[in-house]
Protein backbone atom coordinates (compact mmCIF):
# COMPACT_ATOMS: atom_id res chain seq x y z
CA UNK A 1 0.00 0.00 0.00
CA UNK A 2 1.61 3.10 -1.04
CA UNK A 3 1.99 5.81 2.05
CA UNK A 4 0.43 9.05 2.18
CA UNK A 5 2.59 12.28 1.87
CA UNK A 6 3.22 13.84 5.29
CA UNK A 7 2.85 17.65 5.32
CA UNK A 8 3.58 20.17 8.09
CA UNK A 9 0.55 22.36 6.53
CA UNK A 10 -1.79 19.77 7.53
CA UNK A 11 -4.76 20.81 9.90
CA UNK A 12 -4.36 20.71 13.44
CA UNK A 13 -6.45 17.83 15.11
CA UNK A 14 -9.11 20.06 16.39
CA UNK A 15 -9.46 21.44 13.07
CA UNK A 16 -10.29 18.87 11.31
CA UNK A 17 -12.75 17.71 14.22
CA UNK A 18 -14.43 21.04 13.71
CA UNK A 19 -14.86 20.73 10.05
CA UNK A 20 -16.60 17.34 10.31
CA UNK A 21 -18.71 18.59 12.70
CA UNK A 22 -20.35 21.74 10.78
CA UNK A 23 -20.29 19.25 7.57
CA UNK A 24 -22.80 17.58 9.17
CA UNK A 25 -24.79 20.49 9.75
CA UNK A 26 -27.60 22.16 7.31
CA UNK A 27 -24.93 25.39 7.17
CA UNK A 28 -26.28 26.30 3.39
CA UNK A 29 -22.81 27.00 2.37
CA UNK A 30 -19.03 26.33 3.95
CA UNK A 31 -18.62 29.88 5.36
CA UNK A 32 -19.51 28.45 8.94
CA UNK A 33 -17.37 26.16 8.95
CA UNK A 34 -14.47 28.29 7.44
CA UNK A 35 -14.86 30.58 10.72
CA UNK A 36 -14.69 27.78 13.11
CA UNK A 37 -11.46 26.22 11.43
CA UNK A 38 -9.87 29.67 11.25
CA UNK A 39 -10.38 30.20 14.98
CA UNK A 40 -10.01 26.88 15.94
CA UNK A 41 -6.59 27.26 14.25
CA UNK A 42 -5.81 30.27 15.58
CA UNK A 43 -6.30 28.82 18.99
CA UNK A 44 -4.43 25.86 18.39
CA UNK A 45 -1.25 27.39 17.37
CA UNK A 46 -1.54 30.53 20.24
CA UNK A 47 -1.85 33.39 17.75
CA UNK A 48 -5.32 33.80 20.05
CA UNK A 49 -4.74 33.72 23.49
CA UNK A 50 -6.58 32.40 26.51
CA UNK A 51 -8.80 35.89 27.01
CA UNK A 52 -8.52 37.11 24.13
CA UNK A 53 -11.48 39.16 23.09
CA UNK A 54 -13.25 37.75 19.61
CA UNK A 55 -13.98 41.02 17.79
CA UNK A 56 -17.61 40.02 16.18
CA UNK A 57 -17.41 43.06 13.53
CA UNK A 58 -13.71 42.10 11.85
CA UNK A 59 -14.89 38.54 11.69
CA UNK A 60 -18.21 39.59 9.59
CA UNK A 61 -16.23 42.16 7.15
CA UNK A 62 -13.42 39.79 6.86
CA UNK A 63 -15.57 36.99 5.78
CA UNK A 64 -18.19 39.15 4.33
CA UNK A 65 -21.25 37.72 6.53
CA UNK A 66 -23.49 39.27 9.13
CA UNK A 67 -22.44 39.31 12.43
CA UNK A 68 -25.89 36.71 13.08
CA UNK A 69 -23.65 34.25 11.41
CA UNK A 70 -20.35 35.44 12.65
CA UNK A 71 -22.56 34.31 16.18
CA UNK A 72 -23.80 31.43 15.06
CA UNK A 73 -20.32 29.54 14.16
CA UNK A 74 -18.80 31.38 17.74
CA UNK A 75 -21.77 29.34 19.41
CA UNK A 76 -20.67 26.13 17.79
CA UNK A 77 -16.87 27.29 19.48
CA UNK A 78 -18.53 27.97 22.74
CA UNK A 79 -20.02 24.79 23.11
CA UNK A 80 -16.89 22.95 22.49
CA UNK A 81 -15.24 25.19 25.13
CA UNK A 82 -12.79 27.09 22.85
CA UNK A 83 -14.59 29.98 23.36
CA UNK A 84 -16.92 32.00 26.33
CA UNK A 85 -19.58 34.37 26.19
CA UNK A 86 -19.44 36.70 29.47
CA UNK A 87 -22.61 38.96 29.83
CA UNK A 88 -22.20 42.73 28.69
CA UNK A 89 -18.56 42.20 27.54
CA UNK A 90 -18.29 39.88 24.23
CA UNK A 91 -16.70 36.84 23.21
CA UNK A 92 -13.22 35.24 24.72
CA UNK A 93 -10.50 32.51 24.07
CA UNK A 94 -11.91 30.49 27.33
CA UNK A 95 -9.28 30.56 29.81
CA UNK A 96 -9.83 26.43 31.69
CA UNK A 97 -9.58 26.29 35.44
CA UNK A 98 -7.74 24.26 37.17
CA UNK A 99 -10.06 21.77 37.38
CA UNK A 100 -11.26 21.60 34.23
CA UNK A 101 -7.46 21.30 33.60
CA UNK A 102 -7.21 18.60 36.20
CA UNK A 103 -10.23 17.39 34.33
CA UNK A 104 -8.85 17.12 30.65
CA UNK A 105 -5.17 15.55 31.78
CA UNK A 106 -7.35 13.13 33.37
CA UNK A 107 -9.89 12.36 30.66
CA UNK A 108 -7.17 12.37 27.65
CA UNK A 109 -5.16 9.08 29.93
CA UNK A 110 -8.41 7.40 29.84
CA UNK A 111 -9.08 7.85 26.19
CA UNK A 112 -5.88 7.20 25.06
CA UNK A 113 -5.85 3.77 26.67
CA UNK A 114 -9.04 3.10 25.35
CA UNK A 115 -7.62 3.96 21.74
CA UNK A 116 -4.18 1.90 22.52
CA UNK A 117 -6.69 -1.22 22.82
CA UNK A 118 -8.51 -0.42 19.89
CA UNK A 119 -5.36 0.26 17.39
CA UNK A 120 -3.66 -3.12 18.97
CA UNK A 121 -6.56 -5.09 17.79
CA UNK A 122 -6.82 -3.18 14.30
CA UNK A 123 -4.30 -1.70 13.09
CA UNK A 124 -2.63 -3.12 10.35
CA UNK A 125 1.54 -2.81 9.61
CA UNK A 126 0.69 -0.58 6.54
CA UNK A 127 -1.00 1.79 9.24
CA UNK A 128 2.22 1.28 11.64
CA UNK A 129 4.10 2.25 8.88
CA UNK A 130 2.49 5.65 8.59
CA UNK A 131 2.31 6.65 11.79
CA UNK A 132 6.11 5.74 11.59
CA UNK A 133 6.25 8.37 8.77
CA UNK A 134 4.68 11.00 10.40
CA UNK A 135 7.13 10.56 13.47
CA UNK A 136 9.91 10.54 11.16
CA UNK A 137 8.55 14.23 9.56
CA UNK A 138 8.08 15.37 12.92
CA UNK A 139 11.58 14.97 14.28
CA UNK A 140 12.80 16.16 11.00
CA UNK A 141 11.00 19.69 11.76
CA UNK A 142 12.13 20.01 15.08
CA UNK A 143 15.79 19.37 13.92
CA UNK A 144 15.41 21.92 11.41
CA UNK A 145 12.55 24.20 12.35
CA UNK A 146 12.09 24.15 16.17
CA UNK A 147 9.30 23.20 18.58
CA UNK A 148 6.91 25.76 16.56
CA UNK A 149 7.05 23.70 13.46
CA UNK A 150 6.76 19.93 15.11
CA UNK A 151 4.46 20.73 17.14
CA UNK A 152 1.46 19.90 15.01
CA UNK A 153 2.74 17.11 13.78
CA UNK A 154 2.82 15.85 17.37
CA UNK A 155 -0.70 16.55 17.44
CA UNK A 156 -1.22 15.10 14.39
CA UNK A 157 0.26 11.41 15.53
CA UNK A 158 -2.25 11.68 18.28
CA UNK A 159 -5.00 12.01 16.24
CA UNK A 160 -4.23 9.76 13.59
CA UNK A 161 -3.94 7.06 16.43
CA UNK A 162 -7.23 7.73 17.40
CA UNK A 163 -8.83 7.58 13.57
CA UNK A 164 -7.12 4.02 13.42
CA UNK A 165 -8.72 2.93 16.66
CA UNK A 166 -11.81 2.67 14.13
CA UNK A 167 -14.50 4.64 16.70
CA UNK A 168 -15.83 8.09 15.37
CA UNK A 169 -17.87 9.15 18.87
CA UNK A 170 -14.43 8.17 20.59
CA UNK A 171 -12.21 9.91 18.23
CA UNK A 172 -14.59 12.89 18.66
CA UNK A 173 -14.23 12.59 22.33
CA UNK A 174 -10.48 13.10 21.81
CA UNK A 175 -10.76 16.09 19.58
CA UNK A 176 -12.73 17.92 22.05
CA UNK A 177 -10.17 17.11 25.13
CA UNK A 178 -6.75 17.88 23.07
CA UNK A 179 -8.60 21.06 21.72
CA UNK A 180 -9.20 22.25 24.99
CA UNK A 181 -5.87 21.19 26.08
CA UNK A 182 -4.31 23.43 23.45
CA UNK A 183 -5.70 26.40 26.34
CA UNK A 184 -4.51 24.62 29.02
CA UNK A 185 -0.34 24.37 27.27
CA UNK A 186 -1.09 28.38 26.99
CA UNK A 187 -2.28 29.36 30.13
CA UNK A 188 -0.29 26.88 32.44
CA UNK A 189 3.29 25.76 30.90
CA UNK A 190 5.91 26.50 32.76
CA UNK A 191 8.71 24.95 30.88
CA UNK A 192 9.24 24.69 27.34
CA UNK A 193 11.37 22.67 25.66
CA UNK A 194 12.39 22.02 22.46
CA UNK A 195 10.91 18.42 21.77
CA UNK A 196 7.60 16.85 22.11
CA UNK A 197 7.77 13.64 21.79
CA UNK A 198 8.91 12.00 18.93
CA UNK A 199 10.88 9.41 20.28
CA UNK A 200 7.82 8.80 22.87
CA UNK A 201 5.43 8.19 19.40
CA UNK A 202 8.17 5.81 17.93
CA UNK A 203 8.36 3.45 21.08
CA UNK A 204 4.62 3.35 21.23
CA UNK A 205 4.64 2.35 17.83
CA UNK A 206 7.37 -0.37 18.61
CA UNK A 207 4.55 -1.77 21.10
CA UNK A 208 1.77 -1.42 19.17
CA UNK A 209 3.14 -3.77 16.43
CA UNK A 210 4.34 -6.30 19.50
CA UNK A 211 0.50 -6.08 20.30
CA UNK A 212 1.75 -5.51 23.35
CA UNK A 213 -1.22 -3.36 25.09
CA UNK A 214 0.18 -2.79 28.40
CA UNK A 215 3.54 -1.62 26.96
CA UNK A 216 2.60 0.69 24.71
CA UNK A 217 -0.42 1.79 27.42
CA UNK A 218 2.66 2.00 29.79
CA UNK A 219 4.46 4.34 27.02
CA UNK A 220 1.93 6.23 26.33
CA UNK A 221 1.44 7.34 29.86
CA UNK A 222 5.00 8.31 30.75
CA UNK A 223 4.39 10.61 27.12
CA UNK A 224 1.73 12.25 29.10
CA UNK A 225 3.37 12.74 32.26
CA UNK A 226 6.19 14.28 30.10
CA UNK A 227 3.91 16.72 28.83
CA UNK A 228 1.72 17.42 32.31
CA UNK A 229 5.05 17.91 33.63
CA UNK A 230 5.34 20.64 31.68
CA UNK A 231 2.93 23.04 32.97
CA UNK A 232 2.08 23.90 36.40
CA UNK A 233 -1.31 24.22 37.59
CA UNK A 234 -1.60 27.65 40.14
CA UNK A 235 -3.45 30.26 39.74
CA UNK A 236 -0.35 32.71 39.86
CA UNK A 237 0.72 31.04 36.80
CA UNK A 238 -2.69 32.03 34.99
CA UNK A 239 -2.07 35.15 36.64
CA UNK A 240 1.08 35.40 35.28
CA UNK A 241 0.42 34.09 32.00
CA UNK A 242 -2.39 37.51 32.01
CA UNK A 243 0.19 39.98 32.91
CA UNK A 244 2.84 38.44 30.34
CA UNK A 245 0.11 38.81 27.51
CA UNK A 246 -0.34 42.38 28.87
CA UNK A 247 3.06 43.10 28.32
CA UNK A 248 3.61 41.73 25.28
CA UNK A 249 0.29 43.29 23.66
CA UNK A 250 1.27 46.83 25.24
CA UNK A 251 5.03 46.94 24.83
CA UNK A 252 4.34 46.23 20.95
CA UNK A 253 3.11 49.58 20.54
Amino acid sequence: MAKRPVSATRPKPHVKAIEAEVDGMDVGDDVTNRICATLAAAIGNGALKPGTKILEDAIAEHFGVSRTVVRGALGILQRDHLLERKRNRGTFVAEPSIEEATQLFEARRTLEHATIERVVARATEADLDQLDTLNEEEKRLYDVDGQAAGHGLSGQFHLELARLGGNDVLTELFNNVTARLSLVMVLYEEEKRDDWGADHHHNIVAAIRKRDVKLAQKLMDEHLVDIESRVRLTQSQGDRHTFVSVLETFSAK
